[in-house]
């Protein structure tokens, strides 16, 4: 098998009393449970990037880590019809680190699950040259979709996330491939 892909889940929502973790503990169970991925997690809650976008011993790190990634999921909450201005600044701190590089989307929220939030990320991340793979991962009423465990019977969900895995996957080792033979000229 080839060289895992990194694979870097960022956590987007960053209030108090989130529900992110629930989510985000649950996907990350799901895949690191497949060989192809090395994975690590961003926790925007816990990663300080300054909102004016300013340089700092923290965005430096930041940067590297999205450098040495070959892919990434986002965990988004959808918050008044659009995603967490922790996210945007997220994206915004970098440049050339997200370039050819694939993005998946595991949303959660009320009646829309996040979608409206991850449609809005689609044309935020195609400008960035990132590749968003078609399959996405919604919780439409999350806090009834996990139980006290964590866990979810949504079968709805549970298919997605292995289809959108698998996309990931292709295009992660299709753009790794290509990055290297022939650097991206973004």
């Amino acid at each position: 098998m080839d060289t895992p892909l990194r694979l870097e889940v960022i956590v987007a929502s960053v209030r108090p009393e989130r529900f992110a973790p629930v989510v985000a503990d649950w996907f990350l169970r799901a895949v690191r449970a497949r060989p192809e991925f090395a994975t690590g997690v961003v926790d925007l809650a816990h990663t300080p990037l300054p909102v004016e976008l300013t340089e700092n011993e923290h965005t430096t790190a930041y940067r590297a880590r999205l450098r040495d990634a070959d892919a990434f999921v986002v965990v988004t909450s959808e918050y008044n019809h659009g995603y967490p201005a922790s996210l945007k600044t997220a994206f915004d701190t970098a440049k050339h680190e997200w370039r050819a590089k694939p993005i998946g989307f595991v949303s959660y929220g009320g009646l829309s699950g996040g979608l409206r939030a991850v449609e809005q990320l689609r044309q935020v991340v195609a400008e960035i040259h990132m590749v968003s793979v078609r399959e996405t991962v919604s919780f439409h009423q999350a806090k009834k979709r996990f139980d006290e465990a964590g866990d979810t019977s949504d079968a709805a969900a549970i298919d997605a996330t292995e289809r959108m895995l698998r996309q990931l996957a292709w295009w992660g080792r299709a753009l790794r491939a290509a990055r290297t033979a022939d650097p991206y000229p973004g």
